[in-house]
């Protein structure tokens, strides 16, 4: 056949093909561009799906981007590659924008300290305190993330020292397989210490507490993305070793309940976490929460009073914090930010007598050292980062998390894309990091003329409140003296929620409110 004719043939199959579509998309009903424009309305469906990688790649500012801007993530980029994260000719930030933070700096720096300290994870009733890294990996569960992501991330941990928390999808293989230290966390679902019905079984959470490896447990009750939501893992996406992870039966939905079964008031919390710390052997137990009423912070904090029973620690997690999916309308709306978080469980720990006895994490959106040094400026005591080790490991913030395609294999199961990630090479990347994060925060205090982390304060953030003013967090907000609820001295609207605030009921009697 003539080369004249082959072409004939193939414009002929081609015109054909256009024509069926054409018929197709005019005769379909499902969408109006394509029934109104066939074929050619095609090529915006197409635009749109390669939107986020056009804006990205071609039209993003150095600080437009969200969640993350290309100047944050190249910083992540720069410290995993054992870079220092440096940039020429000034910064790019609106210094005056209402709403930005800065650090007071001194004239008078002092060296800057070289080993890196650590903060101690364990109240009078825990006999294996942990000492716990003050920049550690927040809470990814295996299913969400990748083998590969996680065996990355266990070895940057354990090449650094540093904890890696398991996510509430309970404790995979991987998680085990560098002996990094981990934080076992479990949330509503009790993956990997339940029974077939569900509930908590406290004879798997014993077994799986002894391991070694796991240095402390964190008892999950809300995400700062989804606050106050359960999940559903749907039955064709649980495949043997999932299931077998979870202790989860193939072939249906798991669902996780928005609340937990163990225990429905504040005083069952405590002697909950009691009960944990006995199963575990003394090991320490926290809680995660994002916070949503002081009232019921304030609840948590009588129930430690009446039971003498507290958490080891309380992980703070902000509102402006990634997950894998949530729908939009909680990721945007729902929850404390991390900042307003922090402050109240600050202030009621303190206001209650309790700060010695409970120490204090904070995760959502922390990437760098100045993060590291505002979060405990400001109450934190250590600090946790997710999609920071996630760009450390790879990730491009494409933002696919949910659809099981990951280009870069981070967060997806496809065994094809996950096999991109090699576990040597980003464990060291997810090492140096760690590494970067902590030196900047080691640098930022010693440039403000301190030489102990427990040194910051909210005197030391200035928050731009205007174009022309700015305020030290001491003097924006109020600051509780220790004792303050129990002596009556703190302002009237935190007395009445002090008041109101029952430590055997999460949901106390609301004031009623009039409507016009």
């Amino acid at each position: 056949m003539k080369s004249s004719d082959i072409l004939k043939t193939v414009g002929a199959a081609a015109g054909a093909s256009l024509a069926g579509l054409a018929a197709h998309d005019a005769l379909q009903k499902k969408h109006a561009i394509l029934r109104n424009f066939p074929v050619l309305g095609r090529a915006r469906y197409g635009f749109e799906f390669i939107r986020p990688e056009i804006r990205q790649y071609f039209f993003e500012s150095n600080r437009d981007g969200r969640p993350f801007s290309r100047d944050t993530r190249g910083m992540i980029y720069e410290y995993a590659k054992g870079k220092s994260g440096e940039k020429a000719f000034g910064t790019e930030q609106n210094l005056s924008e209402i709403g930005y933070d800065v650090v007071r700096h001194t004239m008078a720096p002092v060296p800057v300290m070289e080993a890196e300290p650590r903060q101690r994870l364990g109240g009078p009733d825990c006999t294996q305190p942990y000492d716990i890294s003050l920049f550690n990996i927040s809470s990814m569960s295996f299913g969400a993330l990748s083998a590969n992501a996680v065996r990355a991330m266990n070895k940057g941990a354990a090449m650094g020292g540093f904890a890696h928390e398991t996510g509430e999808g309970g404790i995979s293989p991987y998680h085990l397989e560098y002996g990094a230290d981990l934080i076992w966390e479990f949330g509503s679902g009790y993956f990997g210490c339940r029974d077939e019905e569900g509930n908590f079984n406290p004879e798997l959470f014993a077994k799986n507490a002894a391991l070694p490896q796991v240095k402390g447990i964190m008892i999950k009750l809300s995400q700062g993305a989804k606050p106050g939501l359960g999940g559903l893992l749907p039955a064709d996406k649980i495949t043997r070793e999932i299931s077998e992870i979870r202790h989860v039966p193939m072939g249906q939905d798991c669902i996780s309940p928005a609340a937990h079964s163990a225990f429905s008031t504040p005083c069952e919390l405590m002697e909950f976490i009691g009960q944990l710390r006995r199963l575990s052997g003394g090991k320490p137990i926290g809680i995660k929460f994002c916070v949503g009423s002081e009232i019921e912070v304030l609840a948590l904090c009588k129930a430690m009073i009446e039971t003498g029973i507290c958490p080891d620690w309380i992980t703070v997690d902000g509102a402006e914090g990634g997950t894998g999916a949530a729908p939009i309308e909680f990721e945007d709306s729902v929850g404390v930010p991390l900042t307003n978080g922090l402050i109240i469980v600050q202030n009621a720990l303190v206001g209650a007598g309790l700060r010695d006895k409970v120490s204090i994490g904070a995760a959502g959106k922390i990437t760098g050292g100045a993060d590291v040094i505002r979060r405990i400026a400001l109450g934190a005591d250590f600090t946790n980062s997710a999609r920071g080790m996630m760009m450390a490991t790879g990730c491009v913030q494409a933002q696919k998390c949910h659809t099981n395609e990951c280009p870069s294999g981070v967060a997806t199961q496809s065994k094809w894309l996950q096999r991109g990630i090699d576990p040597g090479d980003k464990g060291t990347r997810v090492r140096n990091y760690h590494f970067g994060v902590m030196n900047s925060a080691k640098r930022i205090l010693a440039s403000m003329g301190l030489s102990s982390f427990k040194d910051l304060g909210p005197e030391h953030v200035f928050h731009r409140t205007d174009s022309t003013h700015a305020l030290s967090y001491a003097r924006l907000y109020d600051w509780f003296e220790p004792g303050a609820f129990l002596t009556g001295n703190v302002p009237e609207e935190w007395q009445e929620r002090w008041d109101r605030a029952n430590a055997h009921s999460f949901t106390p009697e609301h004031r009623k409110h009039q409507r016009a």
